[in-house]
């Protein structure tokens, strides 16, 4: 019953065309590939931002034990 095979993919991806038009799915898939550009770099700042912080904060403690 809830199986979905090729045909029905393939009938859901005429409607979507239909529906939308091919102009703005691309817009809308361009839009979601920024926006995943976006977020991966916020994550890769984030983690270097994270790994600053630990290396300022181990330099600092070791100048402290000296």
């Amino acid at each position: 019953m809830g199986n979905i095979g090729w045909t029905g993919i393939i009938i859901i991806a005429i409607l979507v065309v239909i529906l939308f038009g091919k102009g703005k799915i691309s817009s809308i898939m361009g839009d979601l590939a920024k926006g995943i550009k976006s977020f991966k770099k916020g994550l890769s700042d984030d983690n270097s931002s994270k790994n600053d912080d630990n290396n300022n904060s181990s330099d600092s403690s070791n100048s402290e034990n000296k």
